[in-house]
């Protein structure tokens, strides 16, 4: 066995890049922590783009179309991801005025108004004789406006250096606002030269892999951006059915901040399964404040709403554009959570979604190369055991012709 040299180079660079990657691993994965913190506008930018791209491609449909006019076909892709990307953000604008102003209020209200509703509660117990004397005299007997007021003491105690928490809560609003703007300049710069980068990705991978790889590659990458796109539009309309739904049954049955609680309830239902009921804990706050008869009334109605949807809406415009179980999305929704929170719950479902198909495909695939193989044995067997043909007899004319033939052949 003949060894060449490039060979054993190779080998020789591989362990002694394996060597410092092991004795060096902290300082390397600072670094490469440090490069993906550095990247996150960047991301953030592709996650803009993917959304924005879905939204441009709907709006392109509509620009004109069948006109080939220059001026149209220069300003068809900037202005329909100017239109894109108003939508977007006036839609998250326009739920965060809604919601957040309201739940900080009612967030104020429900500590000032707690005390007197943990009284009345005790009151209401004890008309019912549901507890004991005793427990109910030592509940009595306790002064829940000195309780809250010296947590809020408390609070303001352990906060004391309020100047540094301001100053780091304002220098990450800060960031967080830049990393967000230059993300939606690189989300418009991506969809701009789309098909460029497009064309750039596919030449760069068929020149460092092999056809089979590539193909395998693009496979991976179509399903995933399938499964993604299906995603988003089928959560995106269930989340506003469901928010028109809560809108028009609260308003119906006299729940104070219907329009306010439903949009939060529709914005929170981009996440699968739990995101309705997270949307309604702060419903439930809200709706506290002013009634806690009507808060118990409000959870069990959407408990009940949540139901309906999920039976009858979910499957038809989600479930059926997803082609994912219902105990795959709801344990990639438990797993995606309790790796990375709201991204993971958010990611899970597409994810799972994308390896469930990839896997089908796969397992189909296999067993049609099975059943063919299987075919072509069970073939072969039988031309194997078929008896061998006899060989024919010619018919009584051609052996009269050929007797003939062969006296006349011996006459001459």
């Amino acid at each position: 066995m003949k060894i060449e040299w490039k060979s054993c180079f190779k080998v020789c660079v591989s362990i002694f890049l394996l060597y410092i990657g092991i004795l060096y691993w902290q300082p390397l994965a600072g670094f490469v922590f440090s490069l993906l913190g550095a990247a996150i506008p960047l991301f953030i930018g592709c996650g803009f783009a993917f959304l924005l791209n879905i939204l441009m491609e709907k709006l392109e449909k509509f620009y004109f179309p069948k006109s080939n006019k220059k001026i149209v076909l220069k300003t068809r892709r900037p202005v329909c991801i100017l239109v894109a990307l108003v939508a977007l953000l006036a839609i998250i604008a326009l739920v965060g005025w809604l919601v957040i102003p309201e739940f900080t209020n009612a967030v104020i209200l429900l500590f000032e108004k707690l005390p007197d509703a943990i009284d009345a509660a005790i009151e209401w117990i004890d008309a019912r004789h549901l507890l004991p004397e005793g427990i109910l005299s030592y509940l009595d007997s306790i002064n829940w406006d000195s309780i809250f007021n010296g947590l809020i003491d408390v609070i303001k105690n352990y906060g004391g250096d309020a100047v540094n928490l301001i100053i780091s809560t304002v220098s990450s609003l800060f960031a967080l606002v830049v990393n967000i703007l230059v993300g939606i300049i690189f989300a418009v710069y991506i969809l701009l030269n789309k098909e460029k980068l497009i064309s750039q990705s596919d030449r760069i991978l068929r020149r460092f892999t092999s056809d089979v790889w590539f193909h395998k590659i693009k496979y991976v990458l179509r399903v995933l951006n399938d499964c993604f796109r299906r995603y988003i539009v089928g959560q995106s309309v269930e989340a506003v059915i469901l928010g028109v739904l809560c809108c028009i049954f609260m308003l119906i049955f006299g729940f104070p901040y219907a329009t306010m609680i439903s949009a939060c309830i529709a914005f929170t239902a981009l996440i699968p399964v739990a995101g309705a009921y997270i949307g309604g804990a702060v419903g439930f706050v809200m709706i506290m404040t002013e009634s806690p008869a009507q808060a118990f009334l409000f959870v069990l109605f959407l408990v009940i709403l949540q139901q309906l949807e999920g039976n009858l809406i979910y499957p038809r415009v989600v479930g059926s554009s997803m082609g994912l179980p219902g105990i795959w999305v709801l344990a990639a929704v438990v797993v995606g959570g309790g790796v990375a929170g709201i991204w993971g719950m958010l990611l899970g479902v597409p994810l799972a979604a994308a390896a469930y198909r990839m896997i089908r495909h796969d397992m189909r695939k296999h067993a049609v190369k099975e059943a063919e193989a299987s075919d072509a044995e069970t073939s072969e067997k039988a031309e194997a055991a078929a008896p061998e043909a006899e060989p024919e007899t010619p018919p009584a004319e051609e052996q009269t012709a050929e007797k003939k033939a062969k006296k006349k052949s011996k006459k001459a």
